[in-house]
C-alpha cells in the first residue's frame, strides 16, 4: 500500500502502537506530523528514524489533553503540511481506580485526553481537510466489554465509538471517513527500556492474557498500524462509522 504524497496528523505518537503508526505511514509515502507530552529517548529516537525515511516529518511537544496545546499543535501540523489527508487520534491515558475511589480530576484527565481530544482535534483539523480524508480514532476493545477499575477510560473509549458513527455521517457527504480501531491487548512491553523486574511483572500479567486469545499470541503495534494503514487507503474508501477489532478474536 502506497501513501505517497498524503498528509498525516498523528496525536501521541512516539511510543508503542503510536509510534508504528507514525513510522508506517512515512514508509507507506505518507508527510507526517506527529506530537509527545514530554521529552524522552523515544522522542529522539523517532526523531532520527523520521530523517531517514523519505518525506517531510515533524515531531512537535504538545499535551492534547490541554486545549490551547492541542488547537496550537493542529494549526502547526497544518502550516507544515497544507491540506490533511489523514488524521490519527492515539493519544491517551489510563489509570486504574477503584470507581468509588475516582476522583472528578481523575475523570475528567482520561476522559479529556482520549474523547475529549478526539473532539477537539477533529474540530480544529476540519478545516485542513482534503475532501476525501480519513479519521482514525485509536479505540480500545475494553469499550464493548468493560474493565473493572477502568471505568472513566473505558467510557471514553465507548464515547469515540459514538463520535465516529455521527461524524460519519455528518462528514460523509464530503467525502470524509471516520472510522475507530479498536485494539485487544497490545504487548508494548520493551526489554531495552523496561527495568528488568518491571519486564518479567509485565510478561507475568501478559502471559495470562495470551492464553484467553484464540491466535495464541497478544497483538503487536505493527498490528494496529496496519488497521490504521488500511483505513487511511483507497481500498478502505467506502468503510465509514466502523469498529475494527484488533484482538486476535479474544
Amino acid at each position: 500500500m502506497t501513501l505517497n504524497g498524503r498528509n498525516a496528523l498523528v496525536t501521541g505518537g512516539t511510543r508503542g502502537i503510536g509510534r508504528a503508526i507514525v513510522l508506517a505511514l512515512a514508509e507507506a509515502g505518507a508527510n507526517v506530523v506527529t506530537c509527545y507530552r514530554q521529552e524522552s529517548d523515544a522522542v529522539d529516537l523517532l526523531r532520527k528514524e523520521l530523517a531517514v525515511t523519505a518525506g517531510e516529518h515533524h515531531v512537535l511537544k504538545a499535551d492534547v489533553g490541554e486545549q490551547a496545546e492541542l488547537a496550537e499543535f493542529v494549526r502547526a501540523a497544518a502550516a507544515h503540511l497544507g491540506t490533511v489527508d489523514i488524521v490519527v487520534h492515539n493519544a491517551g491515558a489510563i489509570t486504574h481506580v477503584p470507581f468509588d475511589k475516582l476522583s472528578l480530576e481523575g475523570w475528567n484527565r482520561v476522559v479529556d485526553t482520549n474523547l475529549t481530544a478526539a473532539f477537539q482535534l477533529t474540530q480544529e483539523v476540519i478545516p485542513a481537510l482534503s475532501e476525501s480524508a480519513s479519521i482514525i480514532y485509536v479505540g480500545s476493545k475494553v469499550a464493548m466489554v468493560g474493565v473493572p477499575m477502568r471505568a472513566h477510560y473505558t467510557a471514553a473509549k465507548a464515547g469515540m465509538v459514538g463520535l465516529a458513527r455521527s461524524l460519519s455521517k455528518e462528514l460523509g457527504a464530503r467525502g470524509i471517513r471516520v472510522n475507530v480501531v479498536a485494539p485487544g491487548i497490545i504487548d508494548t512491553s520493551d526489554p531495552d527500556r523496561m527495568p528488568p523486574e518491571e519486564y518479567n511483572a509485565m510478561q507475568e500479567r501478559l502471559d495470562a492474557y495470551r492464553k484467553r486469545v484464540p491466535l495464541g499470541r497478544l497483538g503487536r503495534s505493527e498490528d494496529i498500524a496496519a488497521a490504521v494503514l488500511f483505513l487511511s487507503g483507497d481500498g478502505a474508501a467506502f468503510i465509514n462509522g466502523e469498529t475494527l477489532n484488533v484482538d486476535g478474536g479474544m
